[in-house]
């Protein structure tokens, strides 16, 4: 992958060169040349977990049918409007019940900046959660997600239990607690398709969240992500400050793990979108902690538009690239997605393409 991104490079320093050479000359051509492949179809093969399958077509610049457009045209005169001034007032009600719970009350600081509100305890925690998971939801039915379908599977561990039981000597209580503190989660562990599944995890359990380190200085939506108890991480810096992030998630889903009271962290290790379809490899920074975690897969069913932004044993906790790799294989199998190898630097290749392919035709 590294070669293929010096070649591109490489050539498209050769063009602005001979550009320059030839004075009046301009170079119009994409970034990418027909070369690098074939045709859109052939690129959507090799990306396929990036591939978007909607009416829209490849990146959203498909040809629309005649009655697709005239659809889209009433939507924006009317549904849209209307949607949009139902999710800000959505928004304001819960900005300010955010702000009138943490009145007068600090918020939970940190190292390399990190505070959050979501320590609180009482009755002012209690109504940002309340209301949170709540007004989530009534965003998700103002953006068109009237039902929701939830289904659950409970592994069979009892009679596994059951067998260690028998070899053990402790008393039957004794063994209860063990088996309620090993099961409870640290973390929820998800695939990540749009921006559309913060909201519906804030409406199902409302964790805290790993954000952008600039989320936290925006108006209205800053509080409510310090009331999430959000991990902010500046993701533009290449700096050691990674490692502190990564210290500081591991510490929360160690507490969230011990500590019923404690928000559980909301991790997408695939660490980018796909369209829904396909699991990319994990990341194992949501199993370093060594602690249980809750899996859950997200489909978005469509007809016309997707919504994606593109397009266990005990001893596998002391490997997290195990962990990690034995729970994608868990999710995948329960919902029969699709594994791939490929990651963010391919679907920014794939993006790049794209676009110097669309711009020729």
């Amino acid at each position: 992958m590294e070669s293929e991104l010096k070649d591109l490079n490489s050539k498209q320093l050769k063009s602005t060169a001979s550009s320059d050479d030839g004075g009046s000359a301009k170079d119009d051509r994409p970034l990418l040349k027909p070369d690098a492949a074939d045709n859109i179809q052939e690129l959507e093969k090799k990306f396929a977990p990036y591939v978007r399958n909607d009416v829209y077509g490849t990146m959203g610049r498909g040809e629309l049918p005649l009655a697709e457009k005239f659809l889209i045209g009433i939507a924006m005169v009317t549904l849209l409007p209307i949607r949009v001034v139902l999710a800000m007032t959505v928004l304001v009600i819960y900005y300010l019940i955010c702000r009138v719970c943490t009145l007068f009350s600090a918020p939970n600081r940190g190292e390399d900046e990190q505070e959050d509100y979501a320590h609180m305890g009482g009755w002012r925690r209690s109504v940002v959660v309340v209301t949170g998971r709540f007004l989530s939801r009534v965003m998700l039915f103002v953006l068109g997600f009237y039902w929701i379908t939830e289904t659950f599977r409970i592994l069979d561990v009892q009679e596994k239990s059951e067998n260690e039981a028998k070899n053990q000597s402790k008393d039957e209580d004794e063994a209860k607690d063990q088996d309620e503190e090993s099961g409870r989660p640290g973390a929820i562990i998800s695939n990540h398709v749009s921006y559309l599944d913060i909201l519906y995890h804030m409406s199902s359990s409302f964790p805290s969240f790993v954000a952008k380190r600039s989320v936290a200085k925006l108006p209205l939506v800053g509080l409510i992500s310090k009331c999430l108890g959000c991990v902010y991480v500046q993701r533009e810096s290449k700096s050691s400050d990674f490692k502190g992030v990564s210290g500081v998630v591991t510490e929360r889903v160690r507490e969230a793990h011990r500590d019923k009271s404690a928000p559980m962290m909301m991790l997408f290790p695939e660490g980018t979108t796909t369209n829904g379809d396909y699991l990319l490899p994990f990341k194992t920074g949501a199993f370093l902690a060594r602690a249980p975690v809750l899996p859950v897969i997200l489909r978005y069913p469509y007809q016309r538009f997707s919504p994606a932004w593109d397009s266990i044993s005990g001893q596998e906790k002391d490997d997290p690239k195990l962990y990690a790799e034995n729970v994608r294989r868990l999710m995948a199998s329960e919902r029969n997605l699709i594994l791939s190898d490929i990651g963010l630097a391919e679907k920014r290749i794939y993006h790049a393409a794209l676009n110097g392919l669309l711009s020729q035709s």
